[in-house]
């Protein structure tokens, strides 16, 4: 090759890499342009103004760049900067920008709204537009009386209070049934049966032949006969019923003591009955019970005595009065619910046992209480909070206790007061803006109040094996299974090491390690122990 061509080829070459390096140049003008695009339009749309934190990196690089620092105002947006944060870690503030030293992000500057110091108030400011963006609705606190309708389903069974057992007080033989199946309809007072009893008859005879006789002594004799007549079973009226008409009622009829249906019968005609034995069961029909399901959570409000009002598809249009008899110590397990008994007034026997009724309990009388829709409250399962909507477009978190919930409503217990208002829609983001910038650590503090020392890191200290991924400084990056104590999935983070004459020498990644450790307010988790773990132990 000689010079010439050797010289042409260099360049053809840099040709080539010069239309190649061009083409990358703009491949990567252009891929970081799209990537650039959202940021750069978010940044020319928003109005920082709007929120008290304004969102993104470039701030904290404008405040770099312009040598801004805690204290300065943002020329930008007219707020005075309050500190530095990182988002991740809320708990930590910085007086100056920089590098998060927990993430691999910028700080995020944080201004007191309005130069008001509105985090100092523990509230959280939003302007006019951000909230008709937002759909910010609010509501009043009112007093008022939560009204409580309990209503529950049943089936109707036999008042037991109103059962009857006929039964036999002597030895005797049944010589004519009156009923003669169950479930007849008997009358209060109709016969029942007809019973011969020899041991009656026989003291019914001593006492005629005693009254019959004349002389002194005979008023003791007539006594002893009437007192045999007793002893052997013979009831008062049936013995009036011989000494006023002097002769042998030698067959006996016994009646129904109440009114109702034979729901058993166990005599017949001809056969012999002995002193206790039953002869037929009476079930009386004016009232029945209705065994009502009623759910476990408005159970509280019924108490004995409560007035019921009960309805049947089989008796359409007919309603049926009634009170709480008791609520039975017994809850269905599937179901949740605890079973009341209702007497019912049951006129012209309508109800049966095994109907299917509908109850509606009156409403219980309670005090008056503050109200707020049930959409204002944020439940988090350890308290119960809801946005405060205070004037200038600030709202503030506040715990409140609940009580009941109906209709809509939610009873407020303590923490508000008539005719604050309350933020209906939108107070979740409203509610992660708090959390973000630690007002849900001041909640309920009244603004201008002293802050309150920071809590103590958590005391728990939890146990994990790990697999060291990385150590820089003090600080080590591991690679964890779940922790159940935390309930943590397994995941690479990083820890604070304890101090070097605290921990093996020269620990380096790839090693299995088992540390103890605790949790850090705003602080990546502190390791008190750590030790290495040879390979495969504990497989």
């Amino acid at each position: 090759m000689n010079a010439k061509t050797l010289k042409i080829t260099f360049a053809a070459v840099a040709a080539l890499a010069a239309v190649g390096g061009g083409a990358w140049w703009l491949g990567m003008s252009q891929g970081m342009a799209m990537m650039a695009a959202p940021e750069a339009v978010a940044a020319a749309t928003a109005d920082p103004s709007q929120w008290t934190i304004p969102q993104g990196e470039e701030a904290t690089r404008r405040h770099i760049r312009d040598g801004l620092k805690a204290g300065d105002v943002d020329p930008a947006t007219g707020l005075r900067i309050q500190n530095y944060h990182d988002p991740m870690v809320p708990g930590k503030n910085f007086d100056a920008p920089a590098k998060s030293p927990f993430m691999d992000m910028m700080l995020v500057p944080r201004y007191a709204g309005g130069g008001q110091g509105a985090a100092d108030e523990g509230t959280v400011s939003v302007s006019p537009r951000v909230q008709q963006n937002l759909g910010l609705r609010t509501a009043e606190v009112v007093a008022g009386s939560l009204a409580m309708e309990v209503v529950a389903v049943g089936n109707v069974a036999w008042n037991e209070r109103l059962q009857e057992v006929v039964a036999a007080r002597a030895m005797g033989f049944v010589e004519k049934l009156h009923v003669r199946a169950t479930f007849d309809r008997v009358a209060a007072g109709a016969p029942l049966l007809d019973l011969y009893v020899p041991d009656w008859v026989a003291a019914q005879e001593d006492y005629l032949a005693a009254a019959r006789m004349a002389g002194p002594g005979t008023d003791a004799l007539r006594d002893a006969a009437r007192a045999r007549m007793r002893q052997v079973g013979m009831d008062e009226a049936l013995i009036a019923q011989v000494v006023q008409q002097q002769r042998v009622q030698g067959r006996v009829t016994l009646t129904a003591p109440v009114g109702g249906v034979v729901t058993e019968l166990m005599a017949r005609e001809g056969a012999t009955v002995m002193p206790g034995m039953p002869l037929l069961r009476l079930q009386g029909t004016a009232t029945v019970w209705a065994e009502g399901q009623v759910p476990e959570s408005q159970a509280a409000q019924l108490k004995p005595g409560a007035a019921v009002v009960a309805t049947s598809p089989a008796a359409p249009g007919q309603r049926f009065t009634g009170r709480v008899q008791a609520l039975l110590p017994e809850v269905d397990a599937a179901t949740r619910t605890l079973k009341a008994r209702l007497e019912l007034a049951n006129p012209s026997a309508r109800l049966v046992p095994g109907m299917f009724v509908q109850l509606r309990f009156a409403e219980p009388t309670r005090a008056k209480s503050l109200l707020v829709p049930m959409d204002a409250v944020i439940h988090t399962g350890r308290r119960s909070v809801v946005m405060l909507a205070e004037p200038e477009g600030r709202f503030r978190p506040v715990e409140v206790k609940t009580g009941l919930e109906a209709q809509g409503q939610t009873e407020i217990l303590a923490g508000l007061e008539p005719g604050q208002r309350v933020v209906l829609a939108g107070q979740f983001l409203i509610d992660s803006e708090a959390t973000l910038r630690g007002v849900e650590a001041r909640l309920n503090r009244a603004p201008g109040a002293a802050e309150a020392a920071p809590l103590a890191p958590e005391a728990t200290v939890h146990r994990t094996p790990a697999r060291i991924e990385a150590i820089e400084g003090d600080t080590v990056t591991l690679d964890h299974p779940p922790i159940p104590s935390l309930k943590w999935p397994q995941m690479v983070m990083d820890f604070r090491l304890p101090p070097a004459e605290r921990r093996p020498r020269d620990l380096a990644p790839g090693e299995q390690v088992e540390i103890e450790f605790r949790m850090q307010d705003g602080d990546v988790p502190q390791i008190t122990s750590v030790q290495r773990v040879a390979p495969g132990a504990g497989k």
